[in-house]
């Protein structure tokens, strides 16, 4: 498959060759709609939200900062009119994002909905992700660039094997790229590309998410020798694991011939209800967007890495799985 070159952001398509520095997994807002709708989060304020969105993403453009993937889909309260609100002040490129976050069970409608199911039809989960690319987020016009899949410490339940299929389906007949959520210590990234691969997606066209939680270099590699693109994309969440490890890890990979298949990101948010503003500022202040930036790109230049492989994971590596392909 090749790439068609041609990027949906939320301001219009734009050229891979012009995305420049990405950072591919990120958030703009996180929420629960529902909880938000009947007990909004003390510490939100939509106003001030957008503000310090607006504000820290002109801090990134400062840095060198030109796309930022929103890898907030449904389940994660996705909210693109109010995420285009903010791209409409920003010079940085943001990319929405479609998929399903659930790590065990979808909710009731879709126990309902569905072929074989009480009301038979079509997957609705196929037919909003194909609707979300292919025509645009909520009535928007919005267009999604990216497919954003979950497994996590429960493995691959029926429901979330009904998610990862209709994204290969999705993947199929529009060749957005998809990048995962995977529980490190489980090792599920391995199912997750084997299972991808048994619908129709080639590893190449996959970002195994969350791959900087481990420090196993022989499960590393054994997703990057797939073809996969190992996310390192969680630095900041210190509670976690340390960036000084995350680094370390990144830079065992270099001088091992991983520079093609690795990309560095934060997942962090601008607002998460899951973990607010107080809670980040107190226990790891350094969870944002600037920290590759200010403090990773320094301490890898430090430890070796080039400007060659600093530009392949944050700008050719982005751009070429951005690409969709067919």
């Amino acid at each position: 498959m090749t790439g068609s070159g041609e990027v949906q952001t939320f301001t219009g398509p734009v050229d891979e060759g012009d995305l420049g520095v990405t950072l591919i997994h990120e958030h703009v807002f996180v929420g629960h709609t529902e909880l938000d709708l009947n007990f909004p989060h003390p510490e939100w304020d939509e106003a001030a939200a957008v503000e310090t969105a607006v504000a820290g993403l002109d801090r990134l453009w400062d840095l060198g900062v030109r796309t930022v993937v929103d890898l907030t889909v449904l389940g994660l309260g996705r909210d693109v009119a109010r995420v285009a609100t903010v791209a409409a002040r920003s010079r940085v490129r943001l990319v929405a994002s479609t998929g399903y976050y659930t790590a065990d069970v979808l909710p009731p409608y879709f126990h309902t909905h569905g072929p074989g199911l009480l009301i038979n039809g079509p997957d609705p989960l196929v037919e909003m992700f194909l609707a979300d690319i292919e025509n645009g987020i909520a009535g928007t016009g919005v267009r999604a660039g990216m497919l954003k899949v979950v497994t996590d410490r429960a493995g691959r339940t029926p429901d979330v094997t009904r998610v990862m299929t209709a994204a290969a389906i999705a993947h199929q007949q529009t060749g957005v790229p998809i990048t995962t959520h995977t529980h490190a210590p489980s090792e599920n990234g391995r199912d997750q590309l084997a299972f991808l691969g048994k619908h129709g997606v080639a590893p190449d066209r996959v970002i195994v998410g969350h791959c900087g939680d481990s420090e196993d270099l022989a499960y590393l590699r054994a997703l990057a020798d797939t073809g996969a693109t190992l996310g390192m994309d969680r630095f900041g969440m210190e509670h976690l694991l340390a960036d000084e490890k995350r680094v370390r890890t990144v830079l065992a990979l270099l001088p091992l011939g991983y520079a093609d298949r690795m990309v560095l990101s934060h997942d962090a948010a601008f607002f998460s209800r899951v973990t607010p503003p107080s809670w980040r500022a107190t226990h790891v202040p350094n969870w944002h967007m600037e920290n590759v930036h200010r403090r990773i790109v320094p301490m890898l230049r430090e430890g070796g890495a080039s400007e060659a492989d600093l530009e392949q994971m944050l700008v050719r590596n982005p751009a070429r799985l951005l690409a969709p392909s067919r």
